[in-house]
């Protein structure tokens, strides 16, 4: 279990930040987060693009939270753009960890995901699909690591 580690969810999704559509990923996100012992508040809603998703995580980054997920904008369209807005941010790319992902997800289309898993500074940032089932293999796969990141980027032995 975490215990009380801040963590912020960015849902990126341009119809979700119009109210054109629920957020479902997000929340579900959050809920997750929390069971596994995350201080997390709501979901943040961002649009599409890199821009707004680089601002999105540079700012919960510089609010403290140590683990953000975002949620959606990993696919092949035009204007998904979540790993673009990501890697240059991250100083560690965990690829295994984003592969470990992609090779857990129950769907076919789970391998056209693109996200990264890395870190900043103190932080991990995991990009998941914009799907239910996506956010939920993510964290599954994610969930049990964050600990031991988390204390290795503190500095704790192997």
């Amino acid at each position: 279990m975490l215990d009380n580690v801040p963590a912020t969810v960015l849902t990126v999704s341009t119809r979700c930040s119009r109210g054109e559509r629920a957020d479902e990923s997000g929340p579900l996100a959050v809920r997750l987060l929390a069971d596994l012992g995350c201080a997390v508040g709501p979901a943040r809603i961002v649009p599409d693009g890199e821009e707004p998703v680089r601002e999105a995580l540079q700012a919960a980054l510089a609010d403290g939270a140590r683990v953000v997920l975002t949620t959606g904008g990993t696919g092949v369209s035009p204007t998904d753009r979540t790993p673009e807005a990501t890697g240059p941010l991250l100083e560690r790319e965990l690829a295994g960890v984003a592969e470990a992902v992609r090779r857990h997800g129950t769907t076919p289309a789970a391998v056209l995901s693109r996200g990264l898993v890395g870190t900043v500074g103190g932080a991990v940032v995991v990009n998941a699909p914009g799907s239910t089932g996506g956010v939920t293999d993510t964290v599954a796969v994610v969930g049990p690591l964050l600990g031991h990141i988390l204390d290795q980027l503190d500095g704790g032995d192997h």
